[in-house]
């Protein structure tokens, strides 16, 4: 098989690539991170005029009409620069949903707001009790004067600090964890009821917990069928973390490269402790775990572009090498810096955190692992 990038995907990676090494230093991402929004609102302009926030979607809103190699292409660059802005909170979750379930009404209206940069979205799906299951779902939905009153909490809401405009799962019928009754309903991120409590996470990123209190909803502002939300949430959720892993793959390479780096000037008793056998197979083990990455993310990404039945096989097969293959990685990484790894003035740290939030985001690796037993041996 042909795994030679397109033209116009070596263009765009190269875009995104010069683009990280001239204008998204550490120190740069430092003070963003430092901010108050934790994002640069110039830099998503940069990304909008660039074309960067077009690339999954459809050319009839204005997209570039990229595939899943395009979306990876993009997201290893982003995840080799740290870069904070909400990518997959707003284009690959937001927009994601939009794109697949969206009425042509909300198509039209928000998709190409995503494009231009002038619309920030947000998934509202996380809820306390619910951990990795999508279907758990409290947050109620009740019919109500031609619409829908919601109530309910949602938590570490990727971009909800900023975002404008939310998508949330809320429980239309049916019981808690019942697949069938979850459904989407767009709305703006200040409207009536909701309460907004921002905090960071470890690896830079500014989040929202929200409270709904009887927000209403608009019947017009149903993303995809009533009650049948699950499927369209799963379905954006398996191309969600094919980019993840394409970001953490970025990731793993600035860990192996700096990593090596350092142990070709780094001395002890007068050598480069790079010269030190027991340290070079060290280095060998996570230049492999980043090559067996690397293979099963490019087999997740032809699973998805084939839109072969497997796909959701090869992602959660995905997730679990990512899982043990990014600790390997970030681990020999931090132990190879010594005690310097781990602090914020050395980028090593803030790869490491960055690689542990992917890792917990959409499931860990031991809960993909139960995923992949039920689909490849039920």
């Amino acid at each position: 098989m042909n795994f030679d990038f397109t033209e116009e995907q070596v263009m765009l990676r190269d875009s995104v690539a010069r683009f990280i090494q001239d204008d998204y230093s550490f120190d740069t991402r430092q003070g963003i991170a430092a901010s108050e929004t934790g994002m640069s609102a110039e830099l998503w302009r940069t990304f909008a005029e660039l074309g960067w926030l077009s690339v999954p979607f459809a050319e009839e809103h204005g997209g570039f009409g990229g595939s899943a190699v395009d979306v990876m292409v993009v997201m290893e660059q982003l995840g080799k620069g740290l870069v904070l802005e909400p990518y997959l909170a707003t284009v690959l979750l937001f927009g994601g949903l939009l794109q697949k379930g969206g009425s042509a009404e909300l198509q039209a209206n928000y998709i190409p707001k995503i494009i231009d940069g002038s619309c920030l979205g947000a998934f509202a799906y996380l809820e306390r009790q619910s951990r990795f299951e999508l279907a758990d779902v409290a947050t109620t939905a009740t019919a109500q004067d031609g619409g829908y009153r919601l109530n309910g909490e949602k938590v570490v809401v990727f971009n909800g600090a900023n975002a404008d405009h939310l998508i949330v799962s809320a429980r239309s019928s049916g019981e808690q964890s019942d697949e069938h009754g979850i459904s989407l309903f767009l709305l703006p991120a200040d409207a009536a009821g909701i309460e907004k409590k921002t905090y960071r996470l470890m690896d830079g990123q500014l989040v929202a917990n929200l409270v709904l209190k009887d927000v209403k909803v608009a019947a017009t502002d149903l993303v995809g069928e009533l009650d049948q939300g699950l499927a369209l949430i799963e379905a954006v959720v398996v191309e969600a973390n094919m980019a993840l892993a394409a970001e953490a793959l970025g990731i793993m390479e600035q860990l192996n490269a700096k990593t090596l780096e350092y142990t070709k000037t780094r001395k002890q008793f007068n050598v480069a402790i790079g010269s030190f056998q027991a340290l070079q197979h060290r280095m060998v083990d996570t230049f492999m775990a980043y090559e067996q990455t690397k293979s099963l993310l490019y087999r997740a990404v032809c699973a998805l572009t084939d839109e072969k039945e497997d796909a959701a096989t090869a992602v959660h097969a995905l997730k679990v090498m990512l899982d043990r293959a990014g600790k390997l990685v970030y681990g020999e990484a931090i132990q190879l810096h010594g005690g310097m790894g781990l602090t914020d003035e050395l980028d090593i740290g803030h790869f490491a955190k960055r690689l542990m939030m992917i890792n917990t985001t959409f499931g860990n690796g031991d809960y993909h692992q139960a995923k992949f037993n039920a689909l490849r041996y039920s």
